[in-house]
């Protein structure tokens, strides 16, 4: 029900944009959100996005290099990431179906398999 996309292999300092597509019905739910996982790690909280308005949140610690967004229209949620450095290398992880505690992963009840980031 999510497909995210665009995950490669990146000089620290680069940029890329990651898409996350999603059915209709998964993606009218209340919010949605990115996630990375490194190996070794916890899943951590990227941001975090309530479709219906388009209201933006951000952990503290992501804050600056990574903008959430969305195409309504396509049913497509979007993770731009700037600046990249090897310590945000990690498989990227959309998720959707959270009410509430958008930061927490348990918060969602549908995910994609995720796409792998490389910044060297």
């Amino acid at each position: 029900q999510l497909v995210e996309s665009g995950g490669g292999s990146v000089e620290a300092g680069g940029s890329l944009t990651l898409s996350c597509t999603a059915s209709r019905s998964t993606y009218n739910t209340y919010c949605m959100g990115w996630f990375r996982q490194a190996t070794g790690k916890a899943r951590e909280a990227i941001a975090a996005l309530y479709t219906n308005g388009g209201v933006t949140a951000y952990p503290n610690s992501m804050k600056g290099r990574f903008i959430i967004s969305q195409d309504k229209s396509k049913n497509t949620l979007y993770l731009q990431m700037d600046n990249l450095e090897p310590g945000d290398t990690a498989v990227y992880y959309c998720a959707a179906g959270a009410i509430e505690l958008p930061f927490r992963p348990d918060s969602y009840s549908a995910w994609g398999r995720g796409t792998q980031v490389t910044v060297s």
